[in-house]
């Protein structure tokens, strides 16, 4: 290049231009109004309403209204997804909304061939486990999902509890007879990503006879509005009871609750209630256990003041934006074999690093990344202090873990230059399940090095908005 060329080499995983929500004064829930109001009619009330679930279980409701005596539920899509209600405006609900699971069968006299599978799951839940007709073997079904209640183990053992927010029971023990195991806790108390409830485990069997099956995993619901939610009804997502046992047939486990997550800029209402408590165990011969684990309850608001009871402990908070497992990174680590500082500023008055006199075009600029799939394609730009660009690409290989990539880009050689790497890639590519910011599912994820040394991520959400949080 014939002269000490000077750079400044600064990380950016995104575009520059990217907006902060404005969390302060309001919450935007991303609905395009596209599916109208939401206002279901029946008579006589009491009655219930039951809504397909479209294929994203996702709904775009200018607003929401439920009256008092009517009950909202829905009918699983073909994806079992969780049901996410968005609305531009208010929610009000003085009825109830039931996204619960259903009640496994209960044990009978005679070996049925093929007995009936576990309890249903609300939308996006798992089923119950099935009571064994002891024909192959004398141990019941586990209940299905992360936190599913094992079968009962031997001869007439009850099946376990369904977990989710809190582990579930075993199943009972006595006299030979050996219970399943209680379903494990997973997901996270702020209900992110939303995920549902797990399914109890069914009853074993002696011979000739066939034992209670699990009940079904409560499913999960997400209200999410611009305005304010006011409820004076009821939100549930139940586990399902365990169908009963014999003395010669254990009974089935309960499933656990599911997961139920308000976000709205307000939230009020008087005598509400929003349940996720776990099923309850089926009635049996030795006694029952295999008590279903609750559920994950989250309400997030600028302000609320609602007294709304709760079926267990709620988790409280202000609308938030969802954390990754696996935060992505991408950093420049070199330009031209000459190491680039962890923390660069970014400033053209104060080059994080200078090239030596001999250094020729194209430079290498080396890239290290994590928690980006590989085959990922980045940018590298230049952008030189009088205008000037140019760019050059190169493809992470490795792992999503660590990976790495080179690009030769050319310089200016008589200016500072900013050098900048970016990338955009899928959740579903890195392997994340399902997660939503501000109420809307993601879809893609870009990550911003600041100046400062610290990261912004950009959430991309299926309507294309990008909604930003800063990380350290």
């Amino acid at each position: 290049m014939g002269r000490t060329s000077r750079f400044t080499a600064v990380v950016i995983i995104a575009m520059a231009s990217l907006a902060s929500p404005a969390l302060a004064q309001t919450f935007t829930s991303g609905s395009t109004g596209a599916d109208g109001a939401f206002s279901p009619v029946c008579t006589p009330t009491p009655c219930t309403v039951t809504v397909p679930l479209p294929a994203a279980g996702v709904f775009n409701f200018s607003s929401i209204n439920i009256p008092a005596g009517i009950t909202v539920k829905f009918t699983p899509n073909a994806n079992n997804t969780p049901v996410t209600m968005l609305a531009s405006a208010n929610a009000t609900i003085a009825g109830t909304i039931d996204v619960s699971g259903g009640g496994g069968g209960g044990g009978s006299v005679g070996t049925i061939v093929g007995p009936p599978g576990g309890g249903a799951a609300g939308p996006g839940g798992y089923p119950g486990g099935s009571g064994t007709n002891a024909l192959v073997s004398a141990t019941g079904g586990a209940g299905l999902g992360p936190g599913g209640g094992g079968g009962g183990v031997s001869r007439i053992g009850a099946g376990g509890g369904g977990g989710f927010g809190s582990a579930g029971g075993n199943g009972s023990s006595c006299c030979g007879r050996v219970g399943g195991p209680d379903g494990v806790t997973y997901g996270t108390a702020t209900a992110l990503p939303l995920i549902d409830g797990s399914g109890g485990g069914g009853g074993g069997a002696n011979f000739g006879f066939t034992g209670g099956s699990g009940g079904g995993g409560g499913g999960a619901l997400l209200i999410a509005s611009s305005g304010t939610i006011t409820l004076t009804g009821a939100l549930l997502a139940r586990g399902g009871s365990g169908g009963a046992g014999l003395c010669d047939a254990g009974q089935g486990g309960g499933g656990s609750g599911g997961g139920i997550r308000l976000v709205a800029t307000s939230v009020t209402g008087t005598g509400g209630s929003i349940s996720a408590t776990g099923g309850s165990p089926g009635n049996g011969c030795i006694g029952s256990n295999g008590q279903g684990g609750a559920g994950v309850i989250r309400v997030e608001a600028l302000a609320n003041t609602s007294t709304v009871s709760y079926g267990s402990p709620p988790s409280l908070g202000q609308p938030g934006l969802v954390a990754l497992a696996n935060t992505p990174s991408l950093r420049i680590t070199s330009v031209a074999a000459v190491s680039a500082p962890a923390s660069p500023t970014g400033s053209y008055s104060a080059p994080d690093l200078t090239l030596p006199p001999n250094t020729t075009n194209p430079v290498a600029v080396a890239l290290a990344a994590s928690n980006i799939p590989p085959g990922t394609v980045v940018t590298v730009l230049s952008s030189g202090l009088a205008g000037g660009t140019t760019s050059a690409t190169a493809t992470l290989s490795g792992t999503s873990a660590s990976s790495t990539a080179t690009a030769n880009l050319t310089i200016p050689t008589s200016e500072p230059t900013v050098i900048s790497a970016s990338c955009t890639f899928t959740l579903a590519s890195l392997g994340e399940v399902p997660a939503y910011a501000e109420g809307e599912p993601i879809e893609q994820v870009r990550v911003t090095a600041s100046h400062a040394g610290g990261a912004e991520v950009a959430y991309i959400t299926r309507s294309g908005r990008e909604i930003l949080a800063r990380t350290q």
